[in-house]
């Protein structure tokens, strides 16, 4: 059997895996990118936030994709029927980027990975990890190309990127259920032949259906849009008798009072792609060997767009601590690796829980406006998670609920008050 010995062997060549190769890459590290699929392929996730560009910059990744012309994503809008609120990135609390990207997923990794194999990186796509056995730090992976050939590759570490094909957390059984409650989403993209010209046509848009479901409509600068609805598991089986996708997601469209003369009765450039009960969590975010990133750790729902910037932010991060780890530095992986992506990962825990409470959707949608507190929220949903200079990141857990309530207290004193 062939063998390869590398540095580091990264399992998926999604935003994560390519982000953590690319840095390791340009700091002298011999690494080697194992991809399950062929390349363009679809995924989800198609929505990113401003924390995101921190990496692709720092990567050495920025300037391929921005010459892709993606459309730039400023802000987000979220709609409840006569209600709008929209954020806009360029007026938040914390400091960092203030805009992003909507993107068809197929032609931004496709982007990313053949920037990664132009800078001289080896990414092996249709290959699958087989198995994985450790001897203390250093891990033997065995994979398969398409043509049923198997090989050896050596590692000093790994770093499972592979995304929804979770490849350690199965191999190593670590998958452990998530703290979310189930739910699903059904999404497609259509030719947007409706669209409306200026803001209105390329603003990405959360529209509120239920405090529980609710549409997504993505335009991309290609000229067609994302669509999706997600919302609880049981009410996502019941937009269709037959659980047809397609016959769902028009249903769930016809709902959005909005949107439904945009897009009731266009067609959908592929059959609608089911995903049930996507949230996940894992019981160690790495262990003797190997890290954890993207989503082969954490996913928690595409509410706030933050899938790519935690598997970007743990790539980035994993990537450095090896860097660190392999110039005889003593790494805390606990610590520094573990504790600082969850301490992220609770506050997004927090603002999904309440969004789907409708504690956030509350605050979101009160008139008058509270500036300020728009400004903090604002820095939650661009991604600034970590700074805890941001109340709105420090007391998550109570500042969301506590609002919440004294306006709900407002709002009853004000009916039984009218004058």
């Amino acid at each position: 059997m062939l063998k390869e010995f590398v540095d580091v062997l990264i399992i998926g060549a999604g935003p994560s895996g390519c982000v953590s190769a690319s840095h390791l890459h340009n700091n002298n590290i011999k690494v080697k990118v194992v991809e399950k699929t062929k390349f363009p392929r679809l995924v989800v996730g198609e929505s990113l936030i401003p924390r995101v560009m921190d990496h692709f910059a720092e990567a050495g990744l920025f300037e391929s994709l921005d010459a892709m012309n993606f459309e730039k994503k400023l802000g987000a809008r979220f709609i409840r029927g006569e209600q709008i609120c929209v954020f806009d990135f360029s007026n938040k609390f914390s400091e960092g980027w203030d805009w992003t990207w909507q993107v068809p997923r197929a032609d931004f990794d496709n982007t990313m990975a053949q920037e990664v194999v132009r800078k001289g990186i080896d990414l092996e796509f249709e290959s699958e990890v087989v198995s994985v056995s450790f001897e203390g730090k250093n891990s033997k992976t065995i994979i398969k190309d398409t043509n049923g050939n198997l090989k050896e590759i050596h590692a000093k570490f790994i770093i499972d990127s592979s995304g929804y094909g979770r490849v350690l957390p199965r191999l190593l059984d670590l998958d452990t259920p998530s703290k979310l409650d189930p739910h699903s989403s059904i999404f497609t993209h259509v030719k947007d032949s409706n669209r409306p010209e200026g803001e209105e046509g390329t603003l990405i848009s959360f529209d509120v259906l239920e405090t529980e479901v609710w549409l997504w409509v993505i335009p991309f600068s290609n000229g067609n849009t994302s669509l999706g609805v997600v919302g609880p598991t049981d009410f996502i089986n019941s937009l269709s008798e037959n659980r047809n996708n397609a016959e769902a997601l028009k249903n769930a469209i016809q709902l959005s009072d909005y949107y439904i003369k945009r897009f009731g009765g266009v067609d959908f450039l592929f059959e609608p792609v089911k995903l049930e009960n996507y949230s996940r969590s894992v019981k160690q975010m790495y262990g003797n060997g190997f890290a954890l990133t993207g989503n082969s750790s954490e996913f928690l729902d595409p509410v706030f767009s933050s899938g790519v910037a935690f598997a970007t932010e743990s790539g980035m991060l994993a990537a450095k601590l090896f860097i660190k780890e392999s110039q005889g530095i003593t790494v805390d992986w606990e610590e520094e690796f573990t504790a600082y992506m969850k301490r992220g990962i609770n506050v997004f825990t927090t603002y999904v829980k309440e969004w789907y409470t409708g504690n956030l959707q509350t605050l979101f949608f009160h008139q008058p406006e509270n500036p300020e507190v728009k400004r903090k929220i604002c820095a939650v949903l661009a991604g600034y998670v970590w700074d805890e200079t941001n109340p709105f990141v420090k007391k998550h857990d109570n500042v969301i609920k506590n609002m919440a309530h004294v306006i709900t207290l407002e709002k009853e004193q004000k009916n039984k008050n009218p004058n």
